[in-house]
């Protein structure tokens, strides 16, 4: 997003009171704000300074929202793996050679065999990905 030049304060005023932004404490609210950036989002290039502004602002307020309502877990090493090969549209075989079988590939993605701190290395180095990922 480009950032707000000059801004007119009494348009920016104006904008303000018509959105009406505050800390979002629930999913309506959420909606409610997602639907006004989407709608200045669309405005592309032609966005005043004040909707500059005025979107860096919500935009800011829903990545709050959505980093305390969608807090995410740590995935299991053998989630990580399925989730990588899933995203790259690869089939577990293409890990053959980086674990050492296929047996291996199974075993480590039916949880059955834990990543040693080698193979997830390796396993990094495949995906271009830290191997923390999988540890």
């Amino acid at each position: 997003m480009k950032r707000a030049r000059s801004l007119d304060p009494g348009r920016y005023r104006r904008l303000i009171a018509e959105v009406s932004p505050m800390m979002i404490e629930t999913e309506e609210e959420n909606e409610r704000v997602l639907a006004i950036v989407e709608r200045l989002m669309a405005k592309g290039e032609k966005r005043s300074a004040e909707e500059v502004a005025i979107l860096n602002l919500l935009v800011h307020l829903v990545e709050q929202f959505e980093e305390k309502a969608y807090q995410m877990g740590e995935a299991a090493p053998a989630e990580m793996v399925a989730f990588l090969l899933e995203q790259r549209g690869l089939k577990p075989a293409a890990l053959a050679e980086v674990l050492g079988s296929r047996g291996r590939v199974s075993e480590i993605l039916a949880a059955k065999r834990s990543i040693s701190k080698e193979q997830a290395k390796r396993l990094g180095e495949f995906f271009q990905v830290s191997a923390a990922a999988f540890i």
